[in-house]
């Protein structure tokens, strides 16, 4: 069954500054087709990693989002009605298994475990997905691999990958970047100036000395480019800080005082 993947295709490089050998470990994992797993905490680039290595290895990517209430009929597909009668349709894991795409499974965590259970015989050397439904097997196109992430943080007995299912993956920790590539990122992304980048970027270590003392997470890579967007726009950086960080991060009034304080110091 053949599809049109180029709507999957990622046309024009992903802005990626690399923290590590992460993208020598991924481009042999994917030499061998070996299933990968990031791990790390909300927004501090695995999304965009796998764009670039989607980019740079010229592979169609699909993500899903997954969520607690994904069926593995939404993975790999099912019949619907339509002005023929009955037909089968395919679903994204499908779609990416057949035609060769590299399929993204974004915080499968957020999954039901029983979903995730159809992704197993993908992860061994038999490579191949049962579609019971339809009494077919369908074995992996040789350009197939499967990624996974989810973030360790938010980690809870009911939310976490089983030792049967974490196994089968060859495993890619994600942090924040460093003090100066973050800053890169920052001024890149949000297209203003590296000093601004600095104080938002040491504004966010402070957040994050925060975790787990009043909050679940720190200001993320992600939100410090939308702040710095709103100021690059005209907002004022208290304004920005408060509508991105601020608000963002909690809603608690005792730590929102604490996170205004600590915007007041970076911006006096």
């Amino acid at each position: 069954m053949l599809t049109d993947l180029d709507p999957y295709r990622v046309a024009s490089e992903p802005f990626y500054r690399a923290a590590g050998d992460e993208i020598a470990l991924f481009t042999h994992a994917y030499a061998h087709r070996l299933p990968v797993v990031l791990k790390g905490p909300t927004g501090c680039g695995k999304t965009r990693f796998i764009e670039h290595m989607a980019w740079k290895l010229n592979r169609p990517l699909i993500t899903v989002a997954c969520n607690e209430d994904m069926t593995a009929s939404d993975l790999i597909g099912r019949y619907l009605l339509d002005a023929q009668g009955t037909t089968w349709h395919d679903g994204p894991l499908t779609t990416a298994v057949r035609n060769g795409a590299i399929c993204y499974l974004d915080e499968v965590v957020e999954a039901r475990q029983d979903t995730t259970v159809v992704i197993h015989p993908l992860t061994d050397a038999r490579r191949v997905l049962p579609l019971d439904k339809r009494g077919e097997l369908v074995h992996a196109h040789p350009d197939f691999q499967l990624v996974v992430s989810y973030n360790p943080g938010y980690q809870s007995r009911s939310k976490d990958l089983k030792p049967s299912t974490r196994q089968r993956f060859v495993a890619m920790q994600f942090d924040y970047p460093d003090e100066e590539i973050e800053s890169a990122i920052v001024a890149q992304e949000g297209q203003v100036p590296h000093d601004l980048a600095r104080q938002l970027v040491k504004l966010a270590h402070h957040t994050r000395s925060l975790k787990e003392r009043g909050l679940d997470e720190g200001v993320s890579t992600r939100l410090l480019i939308y702040t710095a967007t709103l100021i690059r726009a005209g907002v004022t950086p208290r304004a920005s800080c408060e509508a991105t960080i601020t608000q963002a991060l909690t809603d608690d009034p005792d730590m929102t005082q604490t996170l205004r304080h600590l915007i007041d110091a970076q911006f006096a």
